[in-house]
């Protein structure tokens, strides 16, 4: 288990009956978690200060707002700066564990010392997208819904890195690799973040056990003759890190590298235990 204790001003404050109390800067939320199966130390639904919780329903779920709160708040990390609102689907903007591995690309890149392309497919709101361009790395930004690129623009800006090359693509990530592989561009680095379930433009159904495996060996043709990383997540419960591992070890066997697959987690404060919040395999290559 992977965990990064610093967040400034995120905190996962307590957990139980399957849902996790957390405070984004001040704004203190209540969400659900299926994997949060034991009892919960007080009655989280009665913390002091609760802004919102998002309640489950047949037909989807929606946020209960309990007092006033902005329509966007921040939370920092480093010196890094993320615009967090109350969205569909239980979220905020951000996946807070995903800073452990923002710490190891951002190690990587300033280590390198030579220029870093990064490609950040399904790159939702930018947290990876915008470590990897502070460390110096330039990066092309990938997801379907224009709504995440914007808020990606709008993360980078808040973190100063908006003069940082960074290009921001709305397109199926599929199709994308497929023509940057026409094109015949290269990266020294790829993040891959893939749904467990999707849907593209034209319909076309994306389902993460029946996919994984062929996208990671048609993305693995965009890495340059000198890579760097590539990261894969999964929040898919049956994609363990061992997993993650193997489908990375098969596909870059013909290239000298080394592999970490692991849990990543949250650590809660009230009870002193560890929230698994999904699987990484992180792959660095020789000489680097």
């Amino acid at each position: 288990m992977r965990f990064d204790t610093d967040w400034k001003d995120y905190q996962l404050i307590a957990m139980g009956n399957g849902r996790k109390l957390e405070n984004f800067g001040g704004v203190i939320l209540l969400r659900p978690d299926p994997q949060i199966i034991w009892r919960e130390p007080f009655d989280l639904e009665n913390y002091s200060g609760l802004n919102a919780i998002y309640e489950r329903h047949e037909e989807g779920g929606r946020w209960e707002l309990l007092k006033p709160t902005p329509p966007n708040f921040n939370v920092h990390w480093h010196d890094l700066v993320f615009s967090l609102k109350l969205m569909g689907f239980k979220h905020t903007g951000i996946f807070p564990e995903q800073s452990y591995n923002w710490s190891k690309m951002m190690k990587l890149i300033k280590k390198a010392n030579r220029p870093i392309s990064v490609l950040n497919l399904f790159a939702y709101t930018g947290g990876a997208s915008v470590a990897c361009a502070y460390a110096g790395g330039r990066v092309c930004h990938v997801d379907a819904a224009k709504a995440m690129c914007e808020r990606a623009g709008a993360n980078a800006r808040l973190s100063g890195v908006e003069s940082m090359p960074m290009r921001y693509i709305i397109d199926d990530c599929v199709k994308f690799v497929e023509r940057e592989l026409r094109r015949g561009n290269k990266y020294d680095a790829i993040i891959m973040d893939p749904p467990a379930y999707g849907r593209g433009p034209r319909g076309e159904m994306w389902k993460l056990e029946d996919k994984i495996f062929e996208f990671v060996e048609l993305a693995s043709g965009l890495f340059s003759d000198n890579p760097l990383f590539s990261l894969i997540n999964s929040y898919t419960t049956g994609l363990q890190p061992t997993v993650m591992y193997n489908i990375l070890e098969i596909v870059l066997k013909n290239r000298p590298h080394q592999i970490d697959s692991y849990e990543l987690g949250i650590p809660d404060q009230t009870d002193n235990i560890v929230l698994p919040c999904g699987a990484s395999a992180f792959a660095t290559f020789e000489g680097d």
